[in-house]
């Protein structure tokens, strides 16, 4: 298709082309480029001086300044890349770069009791929902390649750039490409930054988004120009932009496909120092990059040593302070909006512990109260939906506190709290008057005429347990199928005994049991309840600390009576599967970014121990 400005671009550079000449460039007909020049002509966008039989056509003052206008329009028509919006699942930091004054990766400063930058990082990451980070390593690779919180994450993927000293940071990111595949989250690794900034980058609409805020004054800013609501310029001179609009800060989400374009101009790239920000905008003149402003944003760079005393000293503890005020903010909030309540009748918080989920006590109205916030990704392990109900029904059995509210869709519970609350440890829970009141709740639970909707089957959360475990890319211990095998033979022999399925807990650990008082004991935290055998509560419970004299005791207390071989045999298979079911929970876990120590280990090697001592009472098999 041929228009106006094609013509008239071709006459201003080639003024002495015929028009046979021009139809030809144009693969047009002669008649088609004729009529064309004459409307241009009558236009006044053209001019004509004739000299024989030849035309030599040329722009008047008119055709130039609207050849300007269209082009100027061309420069400002960029390609939308993406219309529909997608989560971020994954992050690239890049940590290859050498400071000066610092003799160690920017990743690995010391910002507080147990904390690095790196690590930060790589906690807020994981609190977004973002598990799979690829880290690009160059100076002092080794020192990062140590760090127990990266060896044998299968999420994370270290490369190396060992041309780090010697190329940009353009040159890093397309190391990483080995591992990306989709969206990404770029983070430089001597970045501090409040949780809330990438949490909002995150949530942006926009796919290829740079988080901008105001100038920072370092004398070391990267100077932004925003055009049409969409990235201009981006240099370190002042002098070369119109107008300032913020400085970038080294955080920004990329979509795969300007991932792509950026890997592809780099191919024919000349100079090794390119950085990435300058190749993302030589594709922003091409194609649309969004951008985040957040105006009075917590942030801090290091380079020098004197920005690092400055990061310790100052920023860092304002920015918890900050983050601590805006997080007990939204929990009021939250709390509020659940219970219809002023969040001014909200008068104390403070965390009351946990691993998996974050605790709080508060203060409602002159009450005491628990709040637990879900933890991130526990949903793919527990029915909230199910968990609430079989709370109510241990309220109504009168083993578990008041329920004020319980969302079955995000997890938030707000439950009375215990008067006197005392947690109960392995020690505590081996005194003959705490098994006493653990064997009254539990015959309470087990007898009781309630039905728990859902069943608790062992084959059923295992097989969803490894599912999980294998889309996180969760590896299995060093014989793990081998001794699969024999629990699912002995899952056999177990199918024979004629079970009675009861009201069961199934999560029995000591600490879940809360004396309140010398004569009230409680049993919380109601997420794996459901109707089993009751010697899975049990055999949970003694599992871990008591010796086989305190089990036996604990036994013969719970059944008011001589042990049966039967019961025997199936306490001990109990004892197998809540070993090996929990064995798999601690891999899941540990594969999305937990630290378990050898807790899982150590109940896989039992699990061995009690497969050997199963078979040698039961089958005449010494060992495994």
């Amino acid at each position: 298709m041929v228009d106006n400005f094609k013509i008239m671009d071709i006459i201003s550079n080639n003024p002495d082309l015929s028009q046979r000449e021009i139809a030809e460039k144009c693969h047009v007909s002669v008649g088609k480029i004729n009529y064309m020049i004459s409307n241009l002509l009558s236009n006044g966008l053209l001019e004509v001086e004739k000299s024989h039989k030849k035309h030599r056509y040329s722009l008047t003052k008119a055709g130039k300044r609207v050849m300007k206008i269209e082009l100027e329009q061309l420069q400002e028509t960029k390609v939308r890349m993406h219309h529909e919006e997608k989560r971020v699942n994954c992050a690239v930091i890049l940590a290859a770069g050498k400071k000066r004054e610092l003799d160690m990766s920017a990743g690995l400063i010391s910002i507080g009791e147990d904390e690095t930058l790196i690590k930060r990082t790589l906690n807020i990451l994981k609190n977004n929902g973002i598990n799979k980070v690829i880290i690009v390593t160059g100076f002092k690779s080794w020192s990062l390649e140590a760090q127990p919180f990266l060896i044998n994450n299968p999420d994370i993927h270290l490369v190396h750039n060992s041309n780090y000293e010697w190329t940009g940071s353009m040159a890093s990111l397309a190391i990483a490409k080995e591992f990306v595949d989709d969206d990404f989250i770029l983070i430089e690794d001597d970045i501090l930054i409040e949780e809330q900034a990438i949490t909002k980058l995150i949530e942006s609409k926009e796919r290829d988004c740079i988080l901008i805020t105001k100038e920072s004054g370092s004398g070391d800013e990267a100077y932004i120009e925003i055009k049409n609501n969409y990235l201009y310029k981006i240099s370190k001179d002042i002098h070369q932009l119109n107008r300032i609009d913020g400085e970038m800060i080294g955080v920004t989400k990329i979509s795969y496909d300007v991932y792509n374009e950026m890997l592809e101009n780099f191919k024919s790239n000349k100079n090794p120092f390119m950085n990435y920000e300058y190749m993302l905008l030589d594709v922003s003149r091409k194609l649309n990059i969004g951008y985040l402003k957040i105006s009075d944003l917590f942030w801090a760079e290091v380079d020098n040593l004197s920005q690092l005393d400055t990061l310790v000293d100052k920023v860092y503890p304002m920015l918890l302070r900050k983050e601590a005020q805006i997080k007990e903010q939204e929990l009021k909030e939250a709390i509020g909006k659940a219970i219809n309540i002023d969040i001014e009748a909200i008068t104390h918080i403070e965390p009351f512990g946990g691993m998996t989920n974050k605790n709080y006590k508060m203060i409602i109205n002159d009450e005491d109260w628990v709040v637990r916030v879900a933890g991130l990704g526990t949903g793919r392990l527990i029915n909230r939906r199910e968990e609430k109900i079989n709370s109510n029904i241990a309220v109504d059995m009168g083993v578990y506190p008041e329920i004020l509210y319980f969302d079955e869709h995000g997890g938030l519970k707000i439950s009375k709290m215990i008067p006197n609350a005392e947690t109960l440890n392995v020690k505590t829970a081996k005194r003959m008057d705490m098994m006493q009141l653990i064997k009254d709740l539990l015959r309470k639970v087990h007898d009781s005429d309630k039905i728990i909707p859902n069943d608790f089957d062992f084959f059923d959360k295992l097989c969803q347990y490894e599912q999980l475990t294998i889309q996180v890319n969760g590896v299995f211990y060093e014989g793990y199928e081998a001794v699969r095998e024999k629990v699912m033979q002995i899952k056999e022999d177990y199918e024979l005994f004629p079970v009675n399925k009861v009201p069961c807990h199934n999560d029995t650990i000591p600490e879940n049991f809360v004396r309140s008082g010398d004569e009230k004991l409680y049993l919380i935290d109601w997420e794996y309840g459901g109707m089993n055998d009751p010697l899975w509560d049990i055999a949970t419970l003694t599992l871990e600390g008591f010796s086989p004299e305190e089990e036996r005791r604990f036994l013969t207390l719970y059944l008011e009576g001589e042990l049966t071989e039967e019961l025997d045999q199936r306490m001990l298979i109990n004892k197998i599967f809540a070993d090996f079911l929990w064995t798999v929970w601690t891999i899941y876990k540990e594969a999305c970014g937990e630290n378990y120590g050898t807790y899982g280990q150590d109940r896989f090697q039992r699990v061995k121990k009690n497969i050997n001592e199963y078979n040698l009472l039961y089958k005449g098999i010494r060992k495994i």
